[in-house]
């Protein structure tokens, strides 16, 4: 009873104090989100004004994870999580992220043009031993030095932001083990979600601020927030700290072996989950850093004039976003239901609005910002079925088949209503709007299945893992897609060079159709291993099916 008393003083068994660290956590992926994507929404610019085409663009896309791959820094970050704790892991990831930013900065920056680093970046990394043979090099001759710099600091950034990524998700299992953790992960994800919608609405609003086009405020912008990420992990290492001291948890002097390295692997539910997960974010991330483009490239967009194309209606925009956002998202955490769906309600004709004032716009990328609208909207909603009724397996499932059908809709049917700008529009929303379900079906049910896999001592180890296979994916593919793109599209490169078209033109006339094929093949390799998984844990009872609550 004595026992009893004593837990329920603890600031975990406050829902209030839980979800208060887990918004500090959350806040906090919400700003690097924005920044993994900062110059997603503007490649176009970044060609016409830096020269970046999309074998460049592609390369630097890559190179956010080339670190945590080959130098295995992923790993190391595991190791650190699990002997360091969550607190200091945490700062570190803030502190390594902004290192990265500023150095991401200067490259993109006017400052750099002309300088004796753009020189010496001209000259230089031209040839990387071994890596070059091995045909995996972070650059190649020719390469816009700017985009060489620039994929430096993305490196660096990417470690901070992968060691942030599963910094959260051990610590979300510590304050929410045993209750609503499925539901946390997805309300996490959600506000993540938004950061990548705010990058899709403000990056481009800042690179065009006051009618000249400079592409480095956009990053300035991304700076900021990291800043504020940082902020945020202190607070969250202060209430961190105070729990421990409450619970008299020993968390930063858990000892690290390598066996334990061995065990994770030895796991075939593991390799199961790390396999799907490398298939089916390879088919999402990389994606995202091109859709803008892609719409560019398929959609018939009559760019607004006047009013719509004002700084003020971009403000307006995005507090639509926000607002769909924040009803549909509060609408999962309310007890009537009355009030839930009034709450849905709304988000509904906010969400008809923000695509009604998006078509008025007539831009790429305020089109694709309505892709985590849905999933803000149902990822809290799925976790907490998870949580209450399990089933994430055949969520895996689920969420796989839509991803296929969403990419092959893409590549066949938006193409058909290229000179419809209302048709075209209808089918990119819906086709967003149902891929962002499905980015809602997976990772709602596959990070909180994690616990069930491993033990709790080395589930740091086992994410980092998880993170690291799945980084091969995410450096690979953005790099694959973008030499698909110029190989693919050798008559446009020929016009542009021939000075037939300009650059401006070349960068929103490319076939997307081969490369959003390699994306709709990555969804049936995991839809393949989604059915294996829910086959083998309907045989060994590894519970993924079961409930997180019981």
């Amino acid at each position: 009873m004595a026992d009893k008393i004593q837990t329920k003083t603890t600031l975990r068994d406050s829902a209030t104090m839980r979800w208060t660290a887990l918004l500090l956590l959350a806040v906090a992926m919400f700003c690097s989100y924005i920044f993994m994507d900062i110059l997603s929404p503007i490649k176009d610019l970044m060609q016409s004004e830096r020269g970046w085409d999309s074998k460049a663009f592609g390369t630097y896309q890559g190179a956010e994870t080339f670190l945590n791959v080959f130098i295995f820094f992923l790993i190391f970050a595991g190791i650190i999580l699990d002997k360091m704790g969550v607190r200091f892991t945490a700062l570190l990831s803030g502190i390594v992220m902004l290192v990265g930013a500023v150095i991401k900065f200067f490259a993109v920056s006017n400052s750099f043009i002309g300088s004796g680093l753009e020189e010496w970046f001209t000259n230089h990394l031209n040839y990387i031993p071994l890596f070059d043979e091995l045909g995996v090099s972070p650059f190649y001759s020719g390469m816009p030095a700017s985009a060489k710099l620039a994929t430096i600091g993305f490196m660096i950034f990417g470690c901070g932001a992968e060691m942030a990524g599963i910094t959260v998700s051990r610590g979300i299992v510590k304050w929410f083990k045993g209750r609503e953790t499925a539901m946390a992960m997805g309300s996490e994800m959600a506000l993540g979600r938004m950061g990548f919608a705010t990058c899709m609405i403000f990056s481009p609003f800042f690179a065009k601020l006051g009618g000249r086009i400079d592409v480095s405020r956009s990053v300035g912008f991304g700076i900021v927030l990291l800043c504020i990420a940082l902020i945020m992990f202190t607070v969250y290492f202060v209430l961190d700290k105070k729990l421990d001291a409450q619970t008299g948890e020993e968390e930063e002097k858990e000892p690290f072996k390598v066996s334990d390295i061995g065990k994770i692997l030895k796991s075939k539910g593991f390799w199961l989950v790390a396999l799907l997960c490398v298939l089916y974010y390879s088919a999402i991330f990389p994606f995202q850093k091109y859709a803008t483009n892609m719409l560019q490239c398929n959609l018939t967009l009559h760019e607004g004039t006047g009013i719509w194309a004002s700084q003020k209606m971009t403000i307006i925009h995005y507090l639509v976003m926000v607002l769909v956002a924040g009803f549909a998202f509060a609408g999962n955490f309310s007890k009537k239901k009355s009030t839930q769906y009034t709450m849905f309600g709304i988000a509904t004709l906010a969400l008809i609005a923000y695509c009604v004032i998006g078509y008025l716009r007539g831009t790429a990328e305020t089109v694709f910002a309505v892709f985590p609208l849905l999933a803000v909207a149902i990822t809290p909603m799925l976790g907490k079925y998870v949580d209450t009724k399990g089933k994430a397996a055949t969520m895996l499932v689920i969420g796989s088949v839509l991803l296929i059908i969403c990419h092959l809709i893409f590549a066949f049917v938006l193409p058909m209503f290229k000179g419809n700008a209302v048709g075209g529009l209808i089918v990119a929303y819906a086709t967003i709007l149902v891929l962002g379900a499905s980015f809602s079906l997976v990772p709602a049910a596959l990070w909180p299945s994690v616990p069930k896999l491993v033990d709790e001592k080395i589930i740091g180890s086992a994410y980092a893992l998880i993170f690291w296979i799945q980084n091969i994916g995410l450096w690979l593919f953005p790099t694959l897609i973008g030499k698909i793109l110029n190989a693919t599209n050798s008559d446009i490169i020929a016009l542009e060079e021939a000075g037939e078209i300009t650059s401006e033109q070349a960068a929103v006339s490319l076939d997307y159709t081969v490369a959003l094929v390699v994306f709709a093949v990555l969804g049936v390799a995991a839809l393949i291993f989604a059915v294996i998984l829910k086959g083998v844990d309907r045989k060994k009872h590894i519970g993924l099916e079961e409930p997180n609550i019981k």
